[in-house]
């Protein structure tokens, strides 16, 4: 079924760019929207997080947000029904990361439900 499996990555994609979206970050209306009630996180940063704890750390940011952001690299595939794996690659202002993020779907249709980011450098 490679229809299937396209519309689910494109509808983890799609969820993920959204996060990446300076606004959406900012609003804990928007980016708890796309987050599982579960969900958890080791950031490049090192640092374990859960749903709560990046929600509250996110909308207390007060930078406009606009720093330049790449985003190279994204693909994904279908591990199962509803559960996407996306693969990335980000660079921020030279910091690096390599990422990985499982997006599940359910009744309020596709969530963040892990992510990890892991530095590099080029």
């Amino acid at each position: 079924m490679p229809e299937l499996d396209d519309d689910a990555v494109d509808a983890a994609i799609e969820g993920e760019l959204r996060l990446l979206d300076p606004a959406v970050r900012r609003s804990p209306e928007l980016l708890g929207a796309l987050l599982h009630p579960d969900y958890f996180e080791f950031g490049a940063s090192g640092r374990r997080r859960d749903r709560a704890s990046i929600i509250a750390e996110l909308g207390a940011t007060r930078e406009p947000g606009v720093r330049p952001l790449t985003v190279s690299r994204m693909k994904g595939v279908r591990l199962g029904p509803g559960l996407v794996h996306l693969t990335f690659d980000t660079d921020i202002n030279g910091a690096c990361a390599h990422r990985s993020s499982l997006w599940r779907q359910g009744v309020e249709g596709w969530l963040l439900y892990f992510h990890q980011g892991t530095p590099f450098s080029r």
